[in-house]
């Protein structure tokens, strides 16, 4: 099975920065897309930004200019958050979509870590 562990959260003043990070592990084969979901008090969980095997990458309008999303050689994607701002205030969760065998695909989910922007 996928286990994904987040973390970088935590409290922010408006303007500032925080970077977020998912680490995926078990039998996971290949990675064929990572992303960033959130939900904020009040509203329904959305798509933050996602990226896929080969690089690419897709953003919501709202963080356009301000969030990046990226991953590495091992197993681990991250978002980089720059000039914050209080509506940016919500649970972030990651999710991955992977090949567990070659016949078997898995969509996982982190637990999720919180984000507060103060104003």
């Amino acid at each position: 099975q996928v286990q994904l562990v987040e973390s970088g959260g935590g409290l922010v003043q408006a303007g500032g920065s925080l970077r977020l990070s998912c680490a995926a592990s078990g039998r996971i084969l290949s990675i064929n897309a990572m992303n960033w979901y959130r939900q904020g008090p009040g509203n329904q969980r959305e798509l933050v930004a996602s990226i896929t095997s080969g690089g690419s990458t897709n953003y919501a309008d709202s963080v356009k200019g301000r969030f990046t999303i990226s991953r590495d050689n091992a197993k681990n994607v991250y978002l980089q958050m720059n000039s914050l701002k209080p509506e940016d205030t919500a649970v972030y969760y990651c999710n991955v979509r992977v090949l567990t065998t070659l016949l078997q695909t898995y969509d996982g989910w982190g637990q999720g870590t919180q984000v507060t922007v103060s104003s």
